[in-house]
């Protein structure tokens, strides 16, 4: 559902108002610094009760999936179409951003040349020693995954895959304790642990380069957004060629955007919600530069709009999130 002018305009001016007054900058810092801590204190407050599991994530994101005939065996002809029907809707929509690169022919996903990456991990001094999901040939990483909404959903639609690995993280402990603590969470095909990724310092339990999918679902808005383009190169290194990062986010005159009140704006469409955490709301063309900087080509990008009815409260909220699927691309070879 598409806004009228007249609503975008009344959106526009909401979010001048509501941003007119920011928070001190003395204040800003403590947000900053202990931002793992206010996400920690928000599950032992919440657990896994806030958010409903994204069971929405395959129909979305067919690329969950590896793409080959026993996979479709495995997952059933009907929830085979759905990802074929999704494959076709977004098809046509790809943008290269470097000309230097090409990506690869469609299906050619985990079947990448040798990876010199993975070579200097397993044969380099002091990593030797197998790591998590080594032995897999479809890799999975969730950024930011919380109490494990999504990471159960796809668990439960990998487990008859054999050869694919989920890695989940968070920077909050209480998080990723919620997740190992799940009575569906199985170290033979997952490995939860605890990692800040603005800190381009800490090494992932796995070597760069070898990941078929990157999961980045309502996480980097969390990120303050001087961090966010250090964060996109970073995850763009994990990636194999053909690799992709699949994205979805607040987008900008969302409804839980024009609800802030004046006094939470920490700088412009990044606020700081009551109990701590925050929010930024995005643009198309803010998520096109940041990924297409981190050398990945552009395969779909869309503003998702939709009428929420509250009938309860009898009110209507206009919500906006940003959808992107961001493809890592193949040397060009003759």
């Amino acid at each position: 559902m598409q806004w009228s002018k007249e609503e975008e305009d009344a959106a526009r001016k909401k979010v001048e108002e509501n941003s007119a007054t920011r928070v001190a900058p003395e204040e800003q810092v403590k947000f900053e610094s202990d931002a793992n801590k206010y996400w920690d204190t928000f599950y032992q407050t919440h657990k896994n009760k806030f958010f409903k599991n994204r069971n929405w994530l395959l129909r979305e994101f067919p690329e969950i999936l590896p793409v080959n005939q026993n996979t479709k065996e495995k997952v059933g002809e009907s929830s085979w179409d759905q990802v074929r029907s999704s494959i076709s809707r977004t098809q046509g929509t790809e943008t290269h951003c470097q000309e230097s690169f090409v990506s690869p022919e469609p299906g050619s996903r985990g079947r990448s040349a040798p990876n010199p990456d993975l070579e200097e991990y397993s044969k380099g001094p002091g990593k030797t020693e197998p790591f998590p999901g080594s032995n897999a040939t479809f890799r999975i990483l969730e950024v930011g995954c919380g109490a494990g909404n999504s990471v159960f959903p796809i668990l439960n639609t990998l487990q008859n895959i054999p050869g694919s690995f989920l890695y989940c993280c968070d920077f909050a402990s209480e998080a990723v304790e919620l997740v190992k603590s799940h009575e569906s969470y199985s170290e033979a095909q997952c490995s939860a642990f605890i990692h800040d990724v603005c800190d381009d310092g800490l090494a992932y339990p796995f070597p760069d380069g070898i990941l078929d999918v990157v999961l980045l679902v309502f996480v980097l808005s969390s990120i303050h957004p001087d961090r966010m383009q250090a964060v996109a190169h970073r995850l763009s290194r994990l990636l194999k060629p053909g690799g992709m990062l699949l994205f979805r986010d607040h987008g900008r005159y969302d409804n839980a955007q024009l609800r802030f009140k004046k006094g939470r704006c920490l700088s412009e469409n990044f606020y700081v919600r009551g109990d701590g955490t925050r929010a930024y709301f995005f643009t198309k063309g803010e998520i096109r530069r940041m990924f297409c900087e981190a050398g990945l080509h552009e395969k779909q990008n869309l503003v998702d709009h939709r009428l929420q009815v509250n009938r309860k409260k009898q009110v209507q909220m206009h919500r906006v999130w940003i959808q992107g699927k961001f493809q890592k691309p193949s040397p060009w070879t003759p």
